[in-house]
């Protein structure tokens, strides 16, 4: 008689499994909802310095948001990532280099931000932080979600997906 040392998963266990692609998935939604509240706003103010405060609140917010994601992704979740699917190396790279391209963009909006740019120049930074994180969001959950719905990963949300 062969025994099985399986031990038998549970209700709670599966939910625990699949919830690092649900919160995955639920932290891009943010963002996005983040990008489009922050480009609504530079559209309605003309520029930073007619918006004031509440667009450098958005602008600020949103790539801290963004930034503070993709540093718990860094620091957490591809390593654990990587030690448990150690063939993901090269995916996990190609999202680091997005992850610092996407950091240099954030970083020209702040400049932008901060000396009172015209709209429509903020927009072109919104718009190009935009290409580049829809892209690396579908190309993450492309390559990552099916993977994350076996992973087991017992830090907190926030420390493995950030602030969101």
């Amino acid at each position: 008689m062969h025994l099985s040392l399986r031990r038998r998963v549970t209700e709670r266990d599966t939910t625990r499994l699949i919830a690092w692609s649900t919160e995955l998935r639920a932290v891009h939604r943010r963002i996005r909802e983040a990008l489009r509240v922050t480009r609504e706003a530079a559209r309605e103010h003309g520029s930073a310095e007619q918006a004031g405060r509440d667009l450098l609140v958005y602008c600020h917010g949103f790539s801290a948001a963004l930034d503070g994601h993709h540093r718990g992704e860094d620091r957490a979740l591809f390593p654990a990532l990587e030690k448990a699917h150690p063939d993901l190396a090269p995916v996990l790279r190609a999202l680091e280099q997005d992850h610092s391209m996407i950091g240099q963009l954030l970083g020209d909006l702040r400049v932008a931000v901060d000396r009172s740019a015209s709209a429509s120049e903020l927009e072109r930074h919104l718009e190009g932080v935009a290409a580049i994180m829809e892209n690396h969001f579908r190309y993450e959950e492309r390559q990552l979600l099916a993977v994350l719905e076996g992973l087991e990963l017992h830090d907190a949300v926030r420390d493995v997906l950030g602030p969101l």
